[in-house]
């Protein structure tokens, strides 16, 4: 099938020209009239003839016509006479580019077949998959599968915002955790580098510290021993210990001592885990090594690890929540790779999970650890059903809208730690849909064990990119970072228990009275990403109205990502 092409024809030449034919048909009578009248011709000087040549050519200039071609250039292939992106909420494909949203070619993003029939968005287990039993996957099914239900519960979906602060951050939102005791208490990281801190129940107690890292806050994780200290690894090259109470901060590991030195030195962190069984903290930066930390010591253990391409990113580590010695990583060279630590040395991974494009995260899962679950850049979701069986190819791939613009937090699917089934993500969805003539960006919870999608959720109110989601541990509290604002959303049932409350003392809106504890004056937005941040969270709408959910549950909907 021959792509289609989007956007119409050719525009149209435009030709202008100064003089009008009138003008030029006399002119020439003169010149034929003077070239026939031999008398009047007079003899002239030097100077004479030079200031009749340059006038005639200034006289044939201004009687040439001007060509301007306004045509249409695609900013994907650089080519004109068709224009590629958005338009609204309807993404508007490159007919020299595959589909955008499965990367195969032959259809555009609008007639996808794994966006208008939810059939065609897996890719089931092939068959060697299926039928192979060894004997690990017997240990597997004594040990480790009996902690899983085998009847799958109910899937209970947050589809309502409950409370919001709008703009809490100067910068785009990168990372979320909720605290491990206290279930009301939300932390979260911007691209500036802030800290911040907040009560959701009590919605308006909130503190940001700004003195912490001097960029990006890539990744956060909560100090198991504890709970009133946290470790935050940032772009800076900087791994913090911090306070919550008093934002007093420790740099536990700095890559970049000398400060800037081009580009070629600077050490960014980005990957952090914590491997509570060995006392280690684990942190990976963008040459491909990995980095050890004593935490109760608060030293550096040994040198740094080559785990990936020398020169790549790698932008994710994750401990295996049963087995300490099993190490999981992702990165920029198109692998997530299987680790153990007792032997950490260049090449020695255990397995290699090949992909097509870069790895954003991958996760083992929350329960047994027994399955992998990695959101890749080719807008694919991929899974492992068992770490023991065979890894060469995923279990299913799961056609998935998140190949992001670089302004936004790379997406990540997170699995939901309360679902002992370990079969329900969470992740963001980056191509829009149009409801009712409103362009949103809804929030997917996928059943990976089908690949089907569960429910779509949404707020009319919220036309920003949410790529930053994570499930309650606890709770059924869904947090979103969508830009620099932060939404929290409650199952609708929820709210049909609760009395009605006034929603206007449910939205915080910060401005320039907000202040930022240690950090910089208050409405400091220089600088801030436009990109995710141009339609704001009205005010208005909060104040005079209730917010209209328009989540919908989707079980064999006809229409995919």
């Amino acid at each position: 099938m021959a792509p289609q092409t989007r956007g119409g024809s050719l525009f149209p030449k435009v030709v202008i020209e100064r003089d009008s034919d009138s003008e030029e048909s006399s002119s020439d009578e003169e010149v034929q009239n003077e070239e026939e009248s031999d008398e009047e011709q007079v003899v002239q000087d030097k100077d004479d003839d030079e200031a009749a040549t340059k006038s005639s050519i200034s006289s044939r200039r201004r009687r040439e016509p001007i060509s301007i071609s306004l045509k249409k250039v695609c900013k994907v292939c650089k080519k004109p006479g068709h224009e590629a992106g958005f338009k609204g909420a309807t993404y508007i494909d490159c007919p020299m580019k595959p589909c955008f949203l499965c990367k195969l070619p032959g259809h555009t993003t609008l007639t996808c077949p794994h966006r208008v029939a939810t059939e065609h968005g897996v890719a089931p287990a092939p068959a060697p998959f299926k039928t192979a039993h060894t004997s690990l996957d017997y240990v597997f099914e004594r040990q480790l599968r009996s902690r899983v239900s085998a009847i799958k519960p109910a899937f209970v979906i947050p589809n309502k915002v409950n409370c919001a602060v709008i703009r809490y951050h100067s910068r785009r939102i990168t990372c979320l955790e909720f605290h491990p005791t206290s279930n009301n208490i939300l932390i979260s990281g911007d691209k500036k580098g802030q800290l911040g801190i907040w009560d959701f129940v009590k919605v308006h107690e909130r503190t940001v510290y700004g003195n912490i890292h001097g960029c990006i806050l890539n990744n956060m994780k909560f100090n198991p021993s504890n709970d009133g200290t946290v470790y935050g690894a940032s772009s800076d090259g900087t791994v913090s210990c911090t306070d919550l109470e008093t934002g007093i901060s420790l740099t536990l590991m700095n890559l970049n001592p000398n400060g800037w030195e081009g580009p070629s030195r600077w050490r960014m962190l980005y990957g952090l885990d914590i491997n509570s069984d060995r006392g280690v903290l684990v942190a990976a930066d963008n040459f491909g090594y990995l980095y050890m930390a004593d935490m109760r010591s608060n030293n550096v253990i040994g040198k740094p690890i080559l785990i990936h391409k020398k020169g790549s990113k790698v932008t994710g580590l994750n401990c295996h929540p049963l087995q300490p010695d099993l190490l999981l990583s992702c990165g920029n060279d198109h692998f997530a790779r299987i680790w153990d630590m007792r032997l950490l040395e260049a090449g020695s991974s255990i397995h290699n999970l090949s992909h097509k494009r870069v790895v954003n995260s991958a996760y083992f899962s929350p329960q047994t650890g027994s399955k992998i679950l990695t959101t890749s850049q080719d807008n694919r979701l991929r899974i492992w059903d068992s770490i023991f069986g065979n890894l060469d190819s995923p279990s299913r791939e799961i056609v998935h809208s998140h190949d992001f613009n670089r302004h936004l937090t790379p997406f990540r699917a997170e699995w939901d730690p309360k679902d002992i089934s370990e079969s329900l993500v969470v992740v963001g969805r980056y191509i829009s849909e149009n409801y009712n003539g409103i362009a949103l960006h809804p929030i997917d919870f996928i059943d990976i064990s089908t690949g089907q999608l569960v429910a779509e959720v949404m707020d009319p109110n919220i036309t920003t990119i949410s790529p930053v989601n994570k499930l309650h541990p606890r709770d059924d509290v869904l947090a979103c970072g969508s830009s620099r604002s932060i939404f929290i959303w409650r199952p609708s049932e929820s709210f049909e228990l609760e009395p009605q409350k006034d929603e206007s003392k449910r939205i915080v809106l910060c401005g320039n009275d907000e202040k930022v504890r240690k950090g910089k004056k208050s409405g400091d937005n220089s600088g801030e990403d436009d990109f995710d941040d141009h339609n704001k969270y009205s005010s208005k709408s909060l104040k005079t109205k209730k917010s209209v959910l328009k989540s919908k549950a989707r079980h064999g909907s006809k229409r995919k990502y």
